[in-house]
């Protein structure tokens, strides 16, 4: 195999030190890979990896895909620009594609399966584009065709996992987190993408293509980030619920057959198994009728995890082995995809002290078909700043928005009602 790679930062470095290391294991099974040229902005930038013997620096795309001795592309840059063109010129050429880029087939997934279609002969792989160096995207290729998924929820963003294990594991405030995760350069200066969960958002599109054969437009995916939590919620839902805080990406069949797909913060038991993973962990549990319960747990960013997935992906060509990228949607009716799913929900109120307030919550919740599980409050320092904890009994997500819509209109509501869903 002769390779050129898109990108020469943390992840296309951790691909070079790991192809260079383990050569000798490599062509002891049979398996050759040149890295010949490196496209990169400045040519001259000093990196912390050294070349493999014979390979260039470069900086014009063409360079590599008009190169007809290349014969796989490794797109390593991110973004949705330059890296769409490189990707879909690189199918176009006949050569085969290795991609890290979530946002790129998530935004593009139409495209890329109508140009794959016509390069029949074309591999695409893409393992490093969800949850870093875990193995999800050739578990869901290639262990579940058999299987029926009926629930997928996960971690997949490292970073508000950092984040939110803090707020859990210290008590302390978004703010002051938000400000260390970037001091570590785990969030960036801008941390839209992380934090209000879009970068999980693109990351779930794929797997219920994976998962459900259902093909889902990332931007029409219901999505919350973290931004909203205090400190408040996690320390009701350790003392009162003995629960946590996740970012979970969620796609589940309902009751009634239909597809629900998310991104939200959830109230998740502490004796759950992703109750349990802190750091900048990520995981992956996925429910089907064959399997139970199943769960893929390990890093889910970082130079060599991800840089470990890119090579797998690169072994499985070698050995030609790659499975079809985008499975077909399964034989008979296709899933419809309904936003408004049902669970148990944590509603946190905050309010200025007063009579009649609960007795108002209760008229506003059976106004919306709402059931009440239990009220949760603690003792009250401050009756102008009270903050207190509504758990509900199964229902609709809508039913839950209908009433926090209705009493952020109170007079004595200081700020609209938060709500979660409650993993179970």
């Amino acid at each position: 195999m002769v390779v050129g790679m898109f990108g020469g930062g943390v992840v296309g470095g951790g691909v070079v030190e790991i192809l260079q290391r383990e050569c000798a294991k490599l062509k002891h099974r049979g398996i050759d890979i040149t890295v010949k040229k490196i496209c990169v902005r400045d040519a001259s930038k000093k990196r912390d990896y050294e070349l493999p013997s014979g390979c260039t620096y470069v900086t014009n795309y063409d360079d590599i895909l008009e190169d007809p001795e290349i014969d796989t592309v490794l797109e390593l840059m991110g973004g949705t620009t330059g890296a769409k063109d490189v990707v879909f010129k690189a199918i176009e050429k006949g050569k085969n594609v290795i991609t890290a880029n979530k946002a790129l087939i998530a935004a593009f997934m139409t495209e890329l399966i109508d140009l794959l279609a016509k390069n029949p002969s074309v591999k695409f792989l893409y393992e490093a584009a969800v949850g870093g160096g875990i193995p999800i995207i050739n578990t869901l290729q290639s262990t579940f065709p058999p299987d029926s998924v009926t629930r997928m929820c996960g971690i997949m963003n490292g970073t508000t996992n950092f984040m939110l294990s803090k707020m859990a594991l210290e008590g302390a405030d978004y703010g002051e987190v938000l400000k260390e995760a970037q001091d570590l350069g785990f969030a960036e200066a801008d941390p839209t993408a992380d934090v209000e969960g879009l970068d999980v958002q693109a990351k779930i599109a794929i797997l219920v293509k994976l998962a459900f054969g259902t093909q889902m437009d990332p931007a029409k995916i219901p999505t919350k980030g973290i931004s909203k939590l205090t400190s408040d919620d996690f320390a009701y839902a350790k003392t009162s619920l003995q629960s946590t805080i996740k970012l979970l990406g969620v796609a589940m069949i309902n009751a009634d057959g239909t597809l629900s797909v998310f991104v939200s913060p959830m109230v998740v038991p502490l004796n759950h198994v992703i109750g349990g993973v802190n750091g900048a962990t990520n995981i992956v549990t996925i429910t089907s009728d064959n399997l139970v319960e199943s769960s893929l747990v390990g890093q889910g960013a970082g130079r060599f995890p991800t840089a470990n997935s890119v090579c797998q992906d690169l072994y499985l060509l070698a050995k030609d082995r790659c499975p079809a990228p985008f499975p077909d949607a399964p034989p008979g009716p296709a899933l419809v995809v309904s936003s408004d799913f049902a669970s148990r929900f944590y509603v946190r109120m905050h309010i200025k002290d007063g009579m009649g307030i609960i007795k108002t919550v209760g008229e506003l919740c059976e106004q919306n078909g709402v059931s009440i599980h239990a009220i949760l409050q603690t003792d009250i320092t401050d009756v102008n700043d009270v903050k207190f904890v509504v758990c509900t009994e199964q229902c609709k997500e809508s039913a839950v928005a209908g009433m926090c819509d209705a009493f952020a209109k109170m007079p004595y509501c200081l700020s609209p009602p938060l709500y979660m869903p409650m993993l179970s």
